[in-house]
């Protein structure tokens, strides 16, 4: 199965593509961490990577598609994969179904994790006093949920368009929301 995982900061993607990647045997695939695999590992994409990052301007969009292509076509990515990070707004979505398409293997589901921005607000503040971050301020954490309602939610309504959308209510235990997952999945496959 080929999922793109939507949600906002704070929404629960990571902690359940952990668990969606265990149970499906599938990659999870971040953007971030392949950019930093990237780097690390001195590859040519890797490299231009490096210095982009290094200068502080953001990754363009064909170096990160690149990237993905590179990854997407790695054994273990053949039976499917769970796409985490990316598609960030629409134009990425649209270069997202162009590749996938000619690589033959379109996203079987958009998967997005649906919570309120007071529960994030209060998700994020909590985390934060946890790890110890005090950039996570309720002002950055509003800002954040305000450029993914600009940016990312109308990814959302283009797979939605697609016929390939679900949605799923993000609050309660990791235990509780994940068996909400897995009965979308399930419904999907059938």
């Amino acid at each position: 199965m080929r999922i793109v995982l939507l949600g906002p900061p704070g929404s629960g993607k990571g902690t359940q593509a952990k668990l969606l990647t265990g149970e499906l045997n599938v990659p999870h695939i971040s953007t971030g961490e392949l950019l930093r695999a990237a780097v690390a590992a001195g590859t040519e994409i890797g490299m231009q990577v490096k210095e982009i990052m290094a200068s502080g301007q953001l990754v363009s969009d064909e170096l990160i598609l690149g990237m993905l292509e590179e990854r997407l076509n790695q054994a273990d990515a053949q039976a499917g994969f769970l796409l985490d990070g990316y598609p960030r707004n629409l134009a990425q979505a649209k270069a997202l179904d162009s590749l996938l398409e000619r690589l033959q293997i379109p996203v079987d589901e958009a998967l997005e994790i649906a919570v309120d921005n007071e529960q994030i607000i209060q998700r994020i503040a909590k985390r934060a006093e946890l790890e110890g971050r005090s950039d996570d301020t309720e002002e950055v954490i509003r800002r954040r949920l305000e450029i993914y309602t600009e940016q990312t939610a109308p990814v959302s309504d283009h797979y939605q368009q697609q016929g390939i959308l679900s949605q799923v209510y993000g609050v309660g235990t990791v235990e509780e929301v994940f068996e909400r997952i897995k009965g979308v999945l399930t419904l999907a496959a059938s």
